[in-house]
């Protein structure tokens, strides 16, 4: 009894001690300090009791008593229940044994062989039973395998129905692709026909595509050449006008000495000298003759050199 004792209460500190265990487990822990801190543990039950890293220790003695020796286990015997009653058989008085046992043993053994053959029996049954299943199963794994056969073949053919099907419809939209383009490139040609021959036109005539000889004669030479002719005609003009000015002059001082009256010697002087006053009209005249001349030309020029410059 002892023992047993000191085995519960080994069993039941065990016990406390894995429970609170798994209270501690389960217990969530403290997060970690933050930087510059540590946790500190601290009481906060009623009594205060002084923590310290050694467990305070005191050393005792007692003395027990010794062991009895054990005394050995009677054994057991249950109690007695009823009475004895005895009886007394005679000879004769219940079977004859040869005679009664006869049917009992032939129905036994006819029994124990109908067990039998009723054993052999079912173990005929049931391997007969194993081989219908034997083959039964043979059967179900072949036409299990004909049937995944005739799925997969059915699957190829969808797949290669539905292949077909797709490079048809691929093959239309490509054959109708392929018209729109024929046919855009057809109206585009059609279309285009007509417009870069305009277009050449039109850029030629607004003089993008020139002669560079041309254009250059047309930008450098003609300007240099009406510049140099308007200069040279403008010093033709200027000659002429300046003639036509000392020609007035020359004019004009003339017409003004002969408008003058003569001084009396020189009246005189035709009297006595015909010839002389004759050939001084003489010499008017051709004076005259001589400049109307150069007045028509002065007169024929003027328009000419009015014109030139327009």
């Amino acid at each position: 009894p002892l023992t047993l004792e000191v085995k519960r209460q080994k069993r039941a500190q065990k016990h406390t001690q894995a429970r609170r265990l798994t209270q501690e487990q389960i217990r969530p822990g403290t997060p970690e300090p933050v930087e510059g801190r540590v946790h500190v543990d601290v009481q906060t039950e009623l009594y205060l009791e002084e923590i310290s890293d050694r467990i305070i220790e005191v050393d005792g003695e007692c003395q027990t008593d010794e062991f009895l020796d054990r005394p050995p286990t009677p054994l057991f015997i249950p109690a007695k229940s009823g009475k004895d009653v005895a009886t007394q058989i005679e000879k004769g008085e219940l079977f004859d044994f040869d005679i009664e046992v006869k049917p009992i043993l032939e129905v036994l053994v006819g029994k124990t062989v109908e067990q039998a053959l009723l054993e052999v029996m079912e173990e005929e049954e049931l391997s007969q039973l194993w081989s219908h299943q034997r083959a039964f199963a043979e059967l179900r794994n072949a036409e299990f395998a004909e049937l995944q056969r005739l799925e997969e073949q059915d699957r190829r053919i969808r797949e290669e129905k539905e292949r077909r099907r797709l490079e048809h419809l691929e093959k239309l939209r490509k054959q109708k692709e392929t018209a729109e383009k024929i046919a855009a490139r057809a109206f585009a040609q059609r279309y285009l026909a007509d417009l870069i021959p305009s277009v050449f036109n039109n850029l030629h005539d607004s003089g993008f595509f020139y002669d560079p000889i041309e254009r250059d004669i047309e930008t450098e030479f003609l300007p240099w050449l009406m510049s140099e002719v308007e200069e040279e005609l403008q010093k033709k003009v200027l000659g002429r006008m300046m003639l036509d000015s000392l020609i007035r002059m020359v004019v004009e001082t003339r017409l003004d000495e002969f408008s003058r009256p003569p001084p009396a010697a020189q009246t005189k002087g035709p009297a006595e000298e015909p010839g002389a006053t004759d050939a001084a009209p003489k010499m008017s005249g051709e004076e005259d003759a001589a400049d109307q001349p150069a007045a028509e030309k002065e007169e024929t020029d003027q328009p000419i050199a009015e014109e030139e410059p327009s």
